[in-house]
């Protein structure tokens, strides 16, 4: 089946890296570096190393949105991904000639243990903002996820830097009055940071819970809702982006979640849920429309017509239509069908979305 050209897409899937990582220095300066050399870099590789099912990215757009976040976040895959990172930190000690910084010797097998631990850092991070997790692939694939942080969350950022970074600077102050402190340095900050975290998920779930509640308690255009969803935007923790359904429509508004009731006040959008047809059954059907169906929690359908005779049946789901993406979708996905509904092709994105739009006819979007 041709496709685009086979090369990673670039999805705004995740929490960013440095969020990770500095979780699983932060584990390792908590303490478990006193009790086995190399814990701190094992622990912040680990705490990273699951999101290298990127890689599947070089297998096409459909590939790497499919295995994306399975079994490298599960917790069956975390015992091969911490094994990988202790591998790689044995053989990186062994080129070094077996050196470490402090008198301490590797204890390989708490290394696994604290890998492994890392990793399940990564899962919880990512299971905090919208797009979820599978932790119990391939058992089941089903998704979780908590909706309680933004995808890129200033807060826990700030907090775990000053956990990393203000021991070294009173380290500097200490060694210039000859105070110093036996053992590896900041264990109490990076405990403070990781606390700071918990307090953090804490408050947002707090508030969380009040917007849905806010959400679910009145009618939309005396509609009673199916389902609601509350969902984080950037720096404000009070601001969450709704999502609402009823029988024949969603409706999308922004949420305070310091007042008691949802007051839209001409905010409030509607998308209609298009009709099914045997183009849209055909998409659905696709090997990138399962895939996305089964991750989606608020999907919507878009269907053009090309000159050609084929179709794009477009997916969006609209937890993730923020207003402030102007348009803006790398999460949605789209199907290129013939004349006779076999998939032609299969995309991830804006860009290949963008190929498409100077041959589709926009009077036949549904």
């Amino acid at each position: 089946m041709p496709m685009y050209p086979q090369k990673p897409v670039p999805f705004d899937i995740a929490l960013e890296p440095i969020t990770h990582f500095l979780t699983g220095a932060c584990l390792g300066r908590a303490g478990f570096n006193r009790k086995t050399a190399l814990a701190t870099a094992t622990m912040t590789l680990a705490a990273e190393a699951s999101d290298l099912d990127v890689f599947g990215g070089f297998g096409g757009p459909a590939f790497g949105f499919g295995h994306h976040r399975g079994f490298t976040h599960s917790f069956l895959g975390s015992f091969l991904v911490s094994g990988l990172v202790v591998g790689f930190i044995y053989l990186v000690w062994r080129i070094r000639g077996r050196k470490t910084k402090n008198n301490l010797p590797p204890r390989w097998g708490l290394l696994y243990a604290l890998a492994y631990l890392a990793c399940m850092s990564h899962i919880l991070l990512d299971f905090t903002n919208n797009y979820g997790v599978r932790p119990f692939w391939p058992f089941s694939e089903r998704w979780f996820s908590w909706d309680i942080v933004f995808i890129v969350e200033p807060v826990l950022l700030v907090l775990m830097v000053g956990g990393l970074a203000l021991p070294s600077l009173f380290s500097l102050i200490n060694d210039e009055i000859g105070a110093r402190a036996k053992g590896p340095k900041g264990r109490t900050a990076a405990i403070v940071a990781l606390i700071g975290v918990c307090i953090t998920w804490g408050v947002r779930d707090y508030e969380h819970r009040r917007a849905v509640n806010a959400l679910d308690a009145r009618l939309y255009r005396e509609a009673e809702p199916l389902r609601v969803s509350a969902f984080p935007t950037i720096l404000n923790p009070f601001q969450w982006y709704g999502v609402v359904e009823t029988p024949t429509f969603f409706a999308i508004m922004p949420v305070d979640s310091l007042v008691p009731e949802v007051d839209p006040q001409g905010q409030m959008q509607i998308r209609y849920k298009p009709e099914e047809t045997p183009i849209t059954l055909a998409a659905k059907g696709s090997y990138l429309g399962r895939f996305y169906l089964d991750w989606a929690q608020y999907p919507i359908t878009e269907t053009d017509k090309l000159e050609s005779g084929g179709y794009i049946v477009h997916f969006r789901d609209l937890r993730f239509e923020y207003p402030s993406r102007q348009g803006r979708n790398p999460l949605g996905a789209g199907v290129e069908l013939n004349s006779n509904l076999h998939v032609v092709r299969e995309f991830m994105g804006t860009r290949s979305r963008q190929v498409f739009e100077e041959t589709a006819d926009p009077k036949s979007s549904r």
